[in-house]
């Protein structure tokens, strides 16, 4: 389990996680240097906090690291701790990288903490030489901004990245001796100006062309504090100029030292959560390839990938910055990062290739193979529902349906509904999932007598699969539709009479949504009409349970059987339609007759039933919605009705026309808010 609680008590109440992302030779109590940033005295402590009995950390130098072991890790990796996805993310990781294997549904219940990752290349201290300088800064003249314009670099973006105009400099050589650079208009000086160090740009030079002066520490990074909080794509560029050039046309970067220098990983680890991609774009010469290659074999577990740029490699064609400065725009670097995507996600764009709509070429209108009154309920490539409780004559009404496939006599009773005729070759299959061997041999031959036929064709196929184990169900069904639609040409109609018991609960979410989705890519596969039966009761205009909704949610047309045991009939209550409202579609019957031995059509309830039945079930859904809320506006009853019922929007504007014309809805006194009336 993923649990702060648990987390604490598998790693000595934090101090574990302490010890696994801070390196050094600490203790606790004590203060010491914080490795994280350029720390001049030992002021940060780890300490066991009474109150909590968990170890927290106090750094008195840089208080955005204090805080408790959670806290601490996120702020290493540019997480927020009061952020609940975050909290999460920060929680996996710690697991990840201490192996605690609390994700695991079984996890030891002591684990070794692997040696700490390796901060140490990006974060220790190392004595660097702090050269002391001079500068004197000047405006910019309009040849220096004439230098930058040409790689559309204007002064907004200079002073965004504090980028000087440099007069005079002044420092020591390695052998300590005193030299002055001075700019002219033929060599201009510019300068990176921070807070404790400059980085000289001198764009003509033979020599000296970069140089460095005061405290630059160890982890220069340039762009980094004009980075977003969040963003879409990153690129890591070779220099600073590649960085403002691409800030300039809108796109977000950053640079290190050099391209050959080693790349912060708990950098690139924050900057992973910050943006969905980081780009490795550097120079296409020799260096600048193998550099990209390396870090990307090196950087592969955070993602970064690396884009190529189309220029020749030569000193004056080999970076973004010349990229642009040679005329390309910023749309046709973009385009080159769609290209660049295409390559990324080929496989999945192949797959997707097959399911695109082409709004020019529309696809092949699915055969309609169960409707009712015109109205279509099953049709290939779709599911097509049937539920009602016990008794109440799913299996008889589904048996039906196979004989409507089966029969040639246009006249054949198939309970008010029309089925169109199999062409005697493609499959027609029935999977019984409840019913004995004997009683199902039994209903076969009422289906074989209601379609008029003494021998079923050979690509009729009938079985009863409570025979074999419910683990072992969808598999038979997979394996002989398969067969089955390569030995007949096809498959006309499936009908699989209980696809509860093809799971282990019907409320198991993920076996439901795994169960539905299955079905659903067979009739896809072998354009097929899928009638599933569903031994549940309805409740009011919605089935219940998570089969249950996500079989509605799925299937083209739910139909519910309700038994009326006084009448002694059974009538077709629609649940769902996918086009037009559920509620239009005339009530069906049927009954058993004793000297056909069958159920046969009743015909249609009549127009007075109908609405008596769409009042009543409208009024069950007012008080259902209700039961939470003391009113709703017209548009948030629309889309509750709309996301509630899966019906359509123009449904839903009807069935509240038809509540206010009952007084079923009424508006709020001095409002236009609907509220539950009192109905005619």
């Amino acid at each position: 389990m993923l649990n702060k609680d648990v987390m604490l008590s598998r790693t000595n109440s934090g101090l574990d996680i302490f010890r696994h992302y801070i390196p050094g030779s600490w203790r606790v109590g004590r203060n010491f240097l914080n490795p994280f940033y350029k720390d001049s005295k030992p002021s940060c402590n780890i300490y066991l906090d009474r109150k909590s009995q968990c170890y927290r950390i106090k750094d008195f130098g840089n208080e955005d690291y204090s805080g408790d072991c959670f806290s601490f890790v996120g702020r290493l990796l540019g997480l927020d701790c009061s952020r609940s996805q975050d909290f999460i993310q920060i929680l996996k990781i710690i697991d990840s990288d201490l192996h605690l294997g609390l994700e695991q549904e079984n996890y030891p219940i002591a684990l070794p903490v692997r040696k700490p990752i390796s901060i140490v290349d990006e974060t220790l201290h190392r004595e660097q030489e702090i050269r002391a300088y001079q500068c004197k800064e000047k405006p910019f003249s309009k040849t220096e901004l004439d230098y930058w314009e040409q790689y559309g670099i204007g002064r907004e973006i200079l002073e965004n990245y504090h980028v000087k105009s440099i007069a005079e400099y002044s420092s020591q050589n390695k052998d300590g001796e005193t030299f002055t650079l001075r700019s002219t208009d033929a060599q201009p000086i510019f300068g990176y100006v921070f807070a404790k160090h400059i980085k000289l740009y001198r764009p003509y030079a033979t020599n000296m062309r970069f140089l460095q002066g005061g405290d630059i520490g160890v982890n220069y990074c340039f762009g980094l504090e004009q980075l977003p909080v969040r963003g879409d794509t990153l690129f890591l560029t070779g220099g600073e100029k590649d960085v403002m050039s691409l800030a300039a046309k809108g796109f977000y970067a950053i640079c290190f030292g050099s391209e050959t220098c080693k790349i912060p990983h708990t950098l690139i680890r924050s900057l992973s959560h910050r943006f969905k991609h980081i780009v490795l774009l550097y120079d296409t010469d020799k260096v600048g390839i193998d550099s990209a290659n390396k870090h990307e074999h090196e950087l592969q577990k955070f993602g970064v990938k690396r884009l190529t740029l189309p220029v020749s490699g030569i000193k004056q064609e080999k970076d973004i910055s010349d990229y642009f400065r040679l005329g390309h725009t910023a749309a046709e670097f973009l385009a080159l990062f769609v290209r660049f995507l295409d390559r990324i996600y080929e496989g999945t764009f192949s797959m997707l290739k097959s399911c695109e709509v082409d709004p020019v070429h529309p696809p092949t209108a699915p055969q309609t193979v169960v409707s009712i009154h015109g109205v279509p309920f099953g049709s290939q490539g779709n599911l097509f529902c049937i539920t009602g409780g016990e008794g109440s004559g799913k299996s008889h009404y589904a048996g039906a349906l196979i004989a409507g496939a089966l029969s040639n006599n246009p006249s054949s009773d198939i309970l008010g509904t029309t089925v169109t005729q199999s062409d005697m070759h493609h499959a027609v299959l029935l999977y019984d999932t409840e019913q004995s061997l004997p009683q199902l041999y039994k209903n076969i031959a009422v289906i074989l007598r209601r379609a008029g036929i003494d021998v079923p064709p050979k690509s009729f196929k009938g079985y009863c699969l409570s025979c074999i184990s419910r683990r072992d169900r969808l598999q038979a069904i997979i394996q002989s539709m398969d067969k089955y639609y390569y030995q007949y040409g096809g498959i006309h109609l499936v009908v699989i009479d209980g696809i509860a018991d093809l799971i282990r609960s019907v409320n198991d979410e993920s076996e439901s949504v795994e169960l539905v989705e299955e079905l659903y890519r067979l009739a896809g596969i072998y354009n097929t009409c899928i009638v599933c039966v569903l031994h549940l009761v309805p409740s009011g205009m919605k089935i219940r349970g998570h089969l249950g909704s996500e079989i509605g949610r799925k299937a083209a047309a739910v139909l519910s059987i309700e038994r009326d045991e006084k009448r002694d009939v059974s009538c077709l209550k629609t649940l769902k339609v996918r086009d037009g409202s559920p509620l239009d579609v005339p009530l069906l019957e049927f009954g058993w007759d004793k000297q056909k031995a069958m159920h046969v059509s009743l015909g249609v309830r009549s127009p007075e039933a109908q609405q008596n039945r769409k009042q009543i079930e409208l009024q069950s859904l007012v008080m259902e919605l209700y039961k939470e809320r003391a009113s709703y506006s017209v548009k948030e009853l629309r889309e509750t009705i709309c996301q509630l019922l899966d019906v359509a929007e123009s449904t839903a504007k009807n069935y509240i026309r038809f509540m206010r014309d009952k007084k079923i809805l009424i508006n709020k006194s001095g409002s236009t808010d609907l509220i539950p009336g009192t109905s005619d």
